[in-house]
C-alpha cells in the first residue's frame, strides 16, 4: 500500500505522517516512511538544492525536473521494492505535490506536469492520498520567519494557488484524495486520517508483518 500526505506549508504532514507510521507498526504492519523531495542520497542533495533559502536561481522547468530526478531515484530505491515486498509506504508529499507547486503554484502547464508524473511513477500511484488543509497564512504562521526554506518564503500568492491546486485535484480525485482539516488538534487530525486508512487494513494480506 502506498500513502502520500500533502498539504501546504505548516499543515502537519510530517507530524502525521510519523504518528501514523506509528501506530500502524504498533498494529503489526511493515512500514516505510520517507519524503519527497530526498528519501535517498541522491534525493536528499536534490533536496538542499531546492529548499535552501540561497543560492542560484531555479527556473520553474529546472525545479520541476530536480523534483522528478529526486522522485525517480526514490522509486528505484525506495518505493518500488518496499512496495514488491508488501510494506507500507508512507511519503511526505508526491506525485500531487508537483501538480500544486509547479503547475498551479509556477504556472507550468497542468497536463505536462501530469505526464510527466505519469511518466516516472504509472506503477506506483497512490492508493490512498491524505490533504491536510489549512489557509495557507495560518499554516506560515506556524514556521519562524528566519527557519523558512526556499519554498516557504515564497510570497502569499503562490501559497495560496498551491493550495487552489490542492484542493482542485481532490475534487477531480475525490476517491483516493481525502481532504483533512488540518486546523483542529493534532490527535483530531490523526483520528480522522485512521478511519480514511482503516477499511484497506481490512483487504486481506495488506501490508502484514512477516513471521520470517
Amino acid at each position: 500500500m502506498l500513502i502520500s500526505f500533502e498539504g501546504v506549508e505548516g499543515a502537519g504532514k510530517t507530524t502525521q505522517l510519523g504518528l501514523l507510521a506509528t501506530r500502524l507498526q504498533g498494529a503489526g504492519k511493515r512500514v516505510v516512511s520517507t519524503r519527497e523531495p530526498g528519501g535517498t542520497e541522491l534525493g536528499e542533495r536534490i533536496r538542499l538544492l531546492l529548499l535552501q533559502s540561497s543560492g542560484v536561481a531555479i527556473s520553474p522547468w529546472a525545479e520541476l525536473f530536480l523534483y522528478l530526478a529526486s522522485r525517480a531515484q526514490l522509486l528505484q530505491e525506495v518505493i518500488r521494492p518496499a512496495l514488491r515486498e508488501g510494506w507500507v509506504v508512507l511519503v511526505d508529499r508526491y506525485l500531487d505535490a508537483t501538480v500544486a507547486y509547479q503547475g498551479y503554484g509556477r504556472g507550468l502547464d497542468i497536463r505536462m506536469v501530469q505526464e510527466l508524473n505519469r511518466s516516472v511513477a504509472a506503477d506506483a500511484l497512490p492508493d490512498l492520498t491524505l490533504l491536510l488543509d489549512l489557509e495557507p497564512e495560518a499554516g506560515l504562521d506556524r514556521i519562524s520567519a528566519p527557519c523558512r526554506d526556499r519554498l516557504e518564503a515564497e510570497e502569499m500568492a503562490f501559497h495560496r494557488r498551491v493550495r487552489e491546486g490542492y484542493l482542485r485535484l481532490s475534487r477531480e480525485y475525490p476517491e483516493r484524495i481525502k481532504v483533512i482539516s488540518a486546523k483542529r488538534p493534532v490527535q483530531e487530525v490523526a483520528a480522522e486520517i485512521w478511519q480514511h486508512l482503516e477499511p484497506l487494513l481490512s483487504c486481506p494480506g495488506m501490508g502484514k508483518a512477516s513471521s520470517a
